[in-house]
């Protein structure tokens, strides 16, 4: 537990992509080990990713709207080392398949915004498509950026796979 929690907080180039705008309260290490870290241990919303045997991200899922199946999906790899080598981009294609194979869905999604152009890049090359750009939706530090969705329908992942 010691070692997430090390890797979550003591990198922090990741925090300026993941939704900054949203402003969320740091998390204690103790918030994390009763909440956060219990979802990695049940395995069903949140997985660990690891590179060359070291754990680098997690991905998670959540509903948007459980009544009408609605799932998305989450991604984050903390050191920026581990960016742009195609390690997220294969962690989501592998949690975008548990989640087909686990939840009876008919579609995953993402949802970025365009000042994270690393996350619509692995989207893209885990299949997904652009679905939605809500335009200037976003206020960041004096700027607007675009609310992005992509998705992956089954019949899509099926054929790709």
């Amino acid at each position: 537990m010691g070692a997430v929690w090390n890797l979550i907080s003591k990198h922090h180039e990741w925090k300026k992509y993941d939704g900054p705008y949203f402003h969320r309260e740091k998390l204690s290490f103790s918030s994390f080990q009763s909440k956060g870290f219990q979802k990695l241990l049940q395995g069903k919303t949140s997985l660990l990713v690891e590179n060359e045997g070291h754990i680098v991200g997690t991905v998670s899922c959540y509903w948007e709207c459980e009544a009408t199946r609605w799932l998305e999906a989450g991604l984050v790899i903390y050191p920026e080392n581990s960016w742009g080598k195609g390690i997220g981009s294969a962690a989501l294609r592998l949690w975008i398949g548990h989640l087909f194979n686990t939840y009876e869905i008919e579609r995953v999604g993402i949802t970025t915004w365009s000042g994270n152009p690393g996350m619509m890049k692995c989207a893209e090359k885990a299949g997904m498509v652009l679905e939605g750009r809500m335009r200037k939706c976003r206020y960041y530090k004096g700027t607007y950026y675009d609310s992005i969705r992509y998705g992956i329908t089954r019949e899509e992942w099926l054929s790709e796979s």
